[in-house]
């Protein structure tokens, strides 16, 4: 069964070239060497995002790859992205990237993954690599202003809001989208933490510190309901899934 794994800071959390987050989503696998593809699409395949992919999931780890939409080298597209184990969908403008991969075909070659029973695929991400997989989240994509996105992919039901602990603008944004309707009860996390996700099962949020933040957040009442989600800590390597999960 597929695994989400929604962080809540994209480039930030890339650039923690050491963050056991990345060993929890590699060991998630279960494969001595995944197949990594990593997915620019929000910042227009920015090479300066790409080259710090690599340097994080370089191939010391596993086996890293890019996909390119701006500039496509392959036909096949669906026969490229199914041979990967990890999707790393990186941080940026979420609604561009979503119409670029309609447009392409991505979301539904995804979906497809996503259904398959016989699949072990993590997906994974920040802020718009977060957001992608629910029904919806708070973005910027539409300028400095924040606005609601209600049209994600829809993997895992109800909304997602990164940066949390952050930006000053996120959390009044969500409460008045639950309070609305125009958004579904979620889940809102801090840069550092992540959600896992095994099908449509929330199993854990993850953090690399102590004290992060992991919300589900849910209007009830006209009132909101902010209740802390368990978060395992994670240690060094050694601490985090030594063999895999086998869901």
């Amino acid at each position: 069964m597929a695994h989400v794994v929604a962080t809540g800071a994209g480039k930030a959390m890339m650039e923690r070239r050491n963050d056991p987050t990345h060993e929890y989503i590699l060991r998630l696998t279960g494969k001595e060497r995944p197949r990594v593809l990593f997915v620019g699409t929000a910042t227009g395949d920015d090479p300066a995002y790409i080259l710090s992919f690599y340097q994080t999931y370089n191939s010391d780890r596993c086996a890293p790859h890019h996909l390119p939409l701006f500039h496509r080298p392959m036909d096949d597209l669906a026969g490229f992205v199914r041979g990967f184990d990890v999707i790393h969908v990186g941080g940026g403008n979420t609604a561009n990237m979503l119409d670029v991969w309609k447009r392409q075909g991505l979301d539904v070659i995804m979906r497809e993954m996503w259904e398959d029973s016989e699949s072990n695929v993590v997906f994974t991400g920040g802020s718009a690599g977060g957001i992608c997989w629910f029904e919806g989240g708070t973005t910027d994509s539409f300028g400095p202003t924040l606005q609601v996105l209600p049209e994600g992919l829809g993997f895992l039901r109800g909304s997602f809001c990164p940066h949390y602990d952050a930006e000053d603008q996120r959390q009044p944004l969500f409460h008045a989208s639950l309070l609305s309707g125009e958004l579904a009860t979620g889940y809102a996390v801090g840069n550092l933490q992540s959600l896992h996700f095994t099908g449509a099962e929330f199993i854990t949020a993850i953090s690399p510190a102590e004290g992060g933040l992991a919300l589900r957040v849910e209007a009830i009442d006209g009132k909101i309901v902010e209740t802390e989600l368990p978060v395992t800590v994670l240690g060094s390597a050694d601490d985090v899934y030594p063999t895999g999960p086998s869901a």
